[in-house]
């Protein structure tokens, strides 16, 4: 009898370690889900809507509309909607089970084992493990005051070879809220199409931002839009987002689909109604988190040996810099988790900078937001005496 050859993991994924006392992180989130009195400063959520984009929902599922298979590529109509929120005329919108659905489409498709592609670091880590999937990864350190906490059109011409394909640029960046001039997308634009480069430009947050800028005008059919629901319309639990792009590009990642039979139709009625009444909510919700995060660097600003790297920041999220006061931010995480305050430690989004800074998400309410200022000096002093 010949012995069975266990499996090998054929690809590598960014190690996530679990929380003391917890087996596994889904087990974890699993229970930060199920606490309905934890407050959600952890992942980059929005907890501001009112009914709009759930009552749509709801109509959908009391129609048992679900009950159908929806078109493959989605609806024309929210295509077209996305298309006038970016303000695109001449692309084309693939629709996908979210953002991070279309962060790897886009590396199946396009990257080729030879391929470099850069990110920053700090980070969405997730992107640079879909990238060594199929190609090979290059982080750039930008969690520095003279770069501005983001990847510059300099670092990229420094850290660019004959083999860099596809350069990430999230806008606004996670976990720093930093992001970009209008002058230097053009400038990343100049060296994309000189060096015949894509432009990943992941746009998440975009909605947060006090300006943003969008890079497909100044590099169209070389740029690749990353376009999420999970923010601003405070979906993240549906999983709906798109890659949109020129035909030529959409034309070649829809290769690389495995989902043909469409994207959840409960979650593109609700994407409909959040894009027809955007106008509606989307100034008041920008209001809150302006104000929650001031709130928050007022505290910050009492505490000797902790920071804002980024501020105002143009994103959800910021991070707090706690270097100075000797704190590892995973037991910061850890402590304010145990009073109902779920944060994230900065190893999540950096292999090289994450012992510095805890990131927290802000577009939550403003009651929890004080909550939090009065907590986290308190945690602050509870563990510098450590």
């Amino acid at each position: 009898m010949t012995d069975i050859k266990h499996p090998v993991k054929k690809f590598k994924k960014t190690e996530r370690v679990p929380p003391e006392g917890y087996d596994s992180s889904n087990d974890f989130f699993e229970d930060v889900f199920m606490d309905k009195d934890m407050i959600w400063m952890g992942q980059n959520t929005n907890h501001l809507h009112g009914d709009i984009i759930a009552d749509a929902m709801a109509s959908c599922v009391k129609e048992k509309e679900y009950s159908k298979y929806p078109p493959p590529e989605g609806f024309s109509e929210l295509r077209q909607l996305i298309l006038e929120d970016l303000g695109f005329d001449n692309c084309e919108v693939l629709l996908t089970a979210g953002a991070t659905e279309s962060l790897y489409l886009c590396m199946q498709a396009l990257i080729e084992p030879e391929d470099t592609v850069i990110l920053s670091d700090p980070g969405y880590f997730i992107i640079g493990d879909f990238a060594n999937r199929f190609g090979n990864i290059k982080y750039v350190p930008i969690y520095n005051e003279e770069c501005g906490y983001k990847l510059t059109p300099e670092l990229l011409r420094e850290n660019m070879d004959d083999t860099t394909k596809m350069v990430i640029l999230i806008d606004p960046l996670n976990p720093l809220g930093s992001s970009y001039t209008e002058e230097e997308l053009k400038e990343f634009a100049e060296i994309a199409i000189e060096n015949d480069l894509y432009l990943l430009h992941d746009v998440t947050y975009k909605d947060f931002a006090r300006e943003h800028f969008l890079v497909e005008n100044y590099a169209p059919g070389q740029t690749l839009t990353i376009y999420s629901f999970s923010k601003i319309f405070g979906m993240a639990g549906l999983r709906i987002g798109s890659v949109v792009a020129s035909k030529e590009l959409i034309d070649v990642i829809k290769n690389a689909v495995v989902n043909d039979l469409g994207v959840n139709i409960i979650a593109q009625y609700g994407a409909i109604a959040g894009l027809k009444s955007k106008s509606q909510w989307e100034g008041e919700i920008r209001e809150i988190a302006f104000t929650n995060q001031r709130l928050i660097k007022e505290t910050v600003d009492e505490i000797d040996g902790v920071f804002l790297p980024v501020y105002p920041s143009d994103a959800n999220m910021m991070a707090i810099d706690v270097s100075g006061a000797g704190i590892n931010p995973k037991d910061l995480s850890n402590y304010l988790f145990k009073r109902k305050i779920f944060a994230r430690e900065g190893e999540y989004t950096s292999e090289l900078f994450g012992d510095r800074y805890l990131r927290v998400s802000f577009s939550i309410p403003t009651e929890e937001i004080e909550i939090f200022c009065e907590e986290f000096p308190k945690a602050i002093e509870a563990l510098r005496q450590k």
